[in-house]
């Protein structure tokens, strides 16, 4: 049996990583207003993820991060968006291909999204990634717990 040519999974995937996307351009052009904020998660061992090796030991497969008051330099591509945040009271610039993550969500307007596995984690894809992490699994920030409108295709897969 042949795969079907028009893969709905995948353009939908990709549609609401556009969501995403828009947000944090729209973000990047005019700022955050005080109702909102984003969580976003992402595989820190997806090929393109540029994170201090620091981070990357401490979240060696994801990691989730706020953009709400203390962020700068958001920039916003077609396929990645790049950020300068605070941890452990230094400056670190993190670059994250949109096929990276795994959860978007601004608490403030009840919204979020779940992404489905897209990108072959780094063990996975060629070349492997220099200087690869500990085995020490790392902890991300939770879910937002009010974020009750997510998203998923769980729903419409076949079973």
């Amino acid at each position: 049996m042949t795969k079907d040519f028009l893969d709905y999974e995948s353009m939908v995937e990709e549609a609401l990583r556009g969501v995403a996307r828009a947000a944090l351009r729209q973000v990047s052009e005019n700022e955050l207003d005080g109702k909102h904020h984003f969580y976003i998660s992402f595989r820190t061992d997806v090929p393109g993820v540029e994170i201090a090796d620091n981070l990357r030991r401490e979240y060696p497969s994801e990691m989730s991060i706020v953009l709400q008051n203390q962020y700068w330099d958001l920039q916003v591509t077609e396929d990645r968006f790049s950020v300068m945040l605070n941890f452990h009271k230094l400056p670190h610039r993190l670059e994250v291909p949109f096929a990276a993550l795994t959860s978007f969500a601004d608490p403030g307007v009840n919204f979020a999204l779940r992404f489905g596995p897209r990108a072959k984690p780094a063990e996975d894809a060629e070349p492997a990634r220099a200087g690869a992490p500990d085995e020490t699994p790392g902890e991300a920030a939770p879910a937002p717990a009010s974020a009750e409108k997510v998203v998923t295709l769980d729903a419409f897969r076949k079973k």
